[in-house]
C-alpha cells in the first residue's frame, strides 16, 4: 500500500487534511478509495455550507456501495473539486492531488490537534485487520 504523506493529518473515518493556516483541503485517503472500488459519483457539500467536525459532508458513490464523507474539522465550504465531475476516477487515481473533495474555512487548530499524522494513521490501519 502507498504511504500516506507525512505532510497531512488524517482521520479514523478515513479522510485527509491538508492544513493551511485556517483554511484546509480534504480528501479519502488511499485506504478508503482502495475499500470503495471505482468511483463514479461524489456529491460535494455546497459552497459557504457551515459544516461541524464528525458531520456527514457529503457522499461518494462507487461500484460497490454509496459511502459518506466525514467532516474531518469543522468549518465552511469555500470550493468544491468540481473537475471530479467529469472525472470521479481521480479520487482513486490521484486521491492525495488531483482527487482531492472540497476545501474549507474557519480551522481551529484544537480540532486539528485530534486529528492523526500518517503514522499514528498507519497504525490505525493495521488494527482494522
Amino acid at each position: 500500500m502507498p504511504q500516506n504523506p507525512n505532510d497531512l493529518k488524517y482521520s479514523k473515518e478515513h479522510e485527509w487534511v491538508k492544513i493551511s493556516g485556517t483554511s484546509a483541503r480534504i480528501g479519502i485517503t488511499h485506504y478508503a478509495q482502495d475499500a470503495l472500488g471505482d468511483v463514479v459519483y461524489i456529491d460535494f457539500p455546497k459552497a459557504g455550507a457551515e459544516i461541524k467536525q464528525g458531520a456527514v459532508a457529503g457522499t461518494i458513490e462507487s461500484v460497490k456501495a454509496v459511502s459518506d464523507i466525514y467532516q474531518p474539522l469543522s468549518g465552511t465550504v469555500t470550493t468544491v473539486n468540481t473537475d471530479l465531475n467529469k472525472a470521479p476516477a481521480k479520487v482513486n487515481q490521484e486521491p492525495y492531488t488531483g482527487g482531492w473533495l472540497f476545501e474549507i474555512t474557519g480551522v481551529a487548530e484544537a480540532e486539528a490537534a485530534n486529528l492523526l499524522d500518517a503514522a499514528a494513521y498507519e497504525a490505525y490501519l493495521k488494527t482494522l485487520g
